[in-house]
């Protein structure tokens, strides 16, 4: 019988290690563990707000295209690994496998007092949705934004998405014509947030800030939050809206796993996206943590990058055969303002952005529609 592959997740990276171990091998046999087989296209959420996307537009029913891959799928929701990630525990019951890949995303840290008061996008379309709701019933107000980060491990962040909303609600505002009776504030506790886009990309979206009119409150460490106020070591900050991403870390069973974690709490990986110490054991995505430089994000596109590497890779483990593939350490991200778009790029050799520009509004958008083809094209199928 032919090898048995688990894989942890229905996000960006286990579908696209799907896609790269059928690519690589027809025969083996894959069985995918998700409590649903949906992906959520988180970098389109930005858009919920403004109506300019709908939940429902983002939540993509991927059965369809786990039956033409010939994956089995299994719902429900891991609770812990055992015998070195040769047995996976759910609650709908355990798994055996012959090798495992990890890809079931990160979580938000959540200990900040008060946090509750927050809405974080990126939790999902119930959250976005609750702040197009907030937004379209306020008369005018404080709205605060920011983000935060895990302090075990500072790269473990989503920024980017938090960059979005505060230009993409400026502009919708500014559409509606009642920018005027609002105040938009951005808060973090670095001095210049958003610095492992690059030096250049800080100073460019500062600059956007002032040119909207957007106050900022930074390098003041975050204390916690109360229903209509931030509070920092640096004072208070006012708001009738609180818009937040905690830092994150990695999944909430991952102490359950008996693999090795880096001091932030994700499963620690070498350059080959193997974990360390563990045999046919994989990561990709926001559950790892890997070597590289300190601007390595946490974003769809590196996921994407580290799960084709780990499919490749696993294969070769179970060939007998030693890893060979890496992942290009790279951030590519278009900083969409609702009708505009600000690309920033960063590899190891040369970090660079480009200022707003219709163009790359449009790009994000064109990126989405094609991201997605095969996915709702198996649907209809």
């Amino acid at each position: 019988m032919s090898a048995h592959i688990v894989i942890l997740g229905c996000g960006f990276a286990a579908l696209t290690a799907v896609r790269e171990l059928r690519r690589r091998d027809r025969e083996v046999r894959i069985t995918l563990v998700a409590p649903k087989a949906e992906l959520m296209y988180y970098p389109s959420l930005i858009w919920v707000p403004s109506g300019l996307r709908r939940a429902n537009d983002l939540n993509i029913d991927v059965s369809g295209f786990l039956a033409e891959q010939q994956v089995t799928f299994h719902a429900g929701r891991v609770t812990g690994l055992q015998d070195g990630g040769r047995t996976v525990l759910t609650d709908r019951g355990t798994l055996a496998n012959d090798a495992l890949l990890i890809a079931s995303g990160g979580r938000f840290l959540k200990a900040l007092p008060g946090i509750e008061h927050a809405l974080t996008i990126c939790e999902g379309a119930p959250a976005a949705e609750a702040i197009r709701e907030r937004l379209a019933n306020m008369d005018g107000g404080s709205i605060a934004l920011g983000f935060g980060t895990n302090p075990k491990e500072q790269g473990a962040m989503r920024g980017g998405p938090m960059f979005e909303l505060l230009f993409g609600i400026d502009t919708l505002l500014r559409r509606q014509g009642r920018r005027d009776k609002f105040r938009l504030v951005f808060f973090n506790a670095a001095k210049e947030p958003g610095k492992r886009l690059g030096d250049k990309a800080v100073a460019g979206l500062l600059r956007e800030m002032q040119k909207r009119n957007i106050a900022t409150h930074l390098g003041h460490k975050l204390t916690g939050f109360t229903a209509d106020t931030i509070t920092t070591e640096g004072g208070e900050v006012p708001a009738d809206l609180i818009l937040f991403m905690p830092g994150m870390s990695g999944p909430a069973w991952a102490n359950e796993a008996g693999l090795p974690l880096s001091d932030g709490g994700f499963f620690k990986a070498d350059t080959h996206c193997q974990v360390a110490g563990a045999d046919k054991v994989f990561v990709a995505g926001d559950s790892g943590s890997y070597p590289g430089p300190d601007w390595l994000p946490k974003q769809a596109h590196i996921a994407d990058l580290q799960a084709r590497a780990a499919a490749e890779n696993l294969l070769l483990a179970l060939a007998g055969k030693p890893p060979v593939a890496h992942f290009k350490p790279e951030l590519i991200c278009i900083v969409d303002t609702l009708d505009r778009g600000i690309l920033v790029y960063r590899d190891e050799k040369r970090a660079l952005i480009l200022p707003p520009c219709r163009l790359f509004h449009w790009a994000k958008r064109f990126f989405e529609w094609q991201y997605l083809r095969p996915y709702r094209k198996a649907q209809r199928t």
